[in-house]
């Protein structure tokens, strides 16, 4: 005669009950609508995308957040209608445990705006290209001459070394890309141009022209030059 095994049967009961529960509330939940969505952008506050574009790719033209079952979402799908958007270098989206559906947006960050016969576009930090706003008009240099998708990139480098710079963000106002590669700068305060000569050992030669600069402008000599030539590493030539 065989010994009920109490302590086995409780525990199949009890594993039963657990996985009930956890079905249970699995469904439920799943079942269960969004409660709203929030947008939050990283850095500057949406400069180029509003909050209110960025909240109706998520909720995908409904009226409200709360007509969405969280079953009918896919997170993925709404991260990539995001990322397609123009103005918005990358987002993660998700929902929270009290169903709300927030995305997490970082814009793209320009750092120099085109003029060219097509009209203009910026570049972006990355590289890419982004189109202008009607949001939002941030102060980068203007780039005139031959730059396109194809080199964006190349030139971009340069774009980020002015950019993260506080001196030469506020100073360069304008790179001019001649036929034959190199470049010709304007600065805020001052008619002189600024022959860079090539792309090259940009770093060292803006590195020159701001220990020039310092010296020079204790003086007030800045005013009588015309031409600043970078064109030759670690020297730099004036032209009155």
């Amino acid at each position: 005669m065989k010994i009920f095994n109490w302590t086995n049967t409780r525990l199949v009961l009890m594993m039963g009950v657990v996985i009930f529960l956890y079905s249970f509330t699995s469904n439920r939940n799943e079942n269960r609508k969004i409660t709203k969505s929030v947008v939050v952008f990283i850095g500057d506050n949406a400069l180029f995308v509003k909050r209110e574009t960025v909240n109706k790719l998520l909720i995908e033209n409904k009226e409200n957040a709360s007509t969405i079952g969280k079953d009918k979402l896919d997170l993925s799908k709404l991260e990539r209608r995001l990322n397609s958007n123009e103005m918005i270098e990358k987002s993660d989206v998700f929902v929270s445990i009290d169903g709300v559906l927030k995305a997490v947006v970082k814009q793209k960050t320009p750092v120099a705006r085109v003029l060219d016969g097509d009209g203009s576009f910026y570049v972006d930090y990355e590289g890419g290209i982004m189109p202008l706003s009607n949001n939002f008009t941030p102060r980068v240099p203007l780039v005139s001459g031959k730059i396109n998708r194809k080199n964006s990139e190349e030139y971009a480098r340069l774009f980020r070394v002015i950019y993260d710079d506080d001196f030469l963000k506020k100073n360069i106002i304008a790179v001019e890309i001649m036929p034959n590669g190199r470049l010709r700068m304007l600065n805020r305060n001052y008619d002189y141009q600024i022959d860079f000569g090539n792309i090259a050992d940009m770093e060292q030669k803006f590195k020159d022209y701001k220990a020039f600069f310092q010296k020079a402008v204790l003086d007030s000599s800045l005013y009588k030059y015309k031409k600043i030539d970078l064109r030759f590493t670690k020297q730099v030539v004036c032209t009155k």
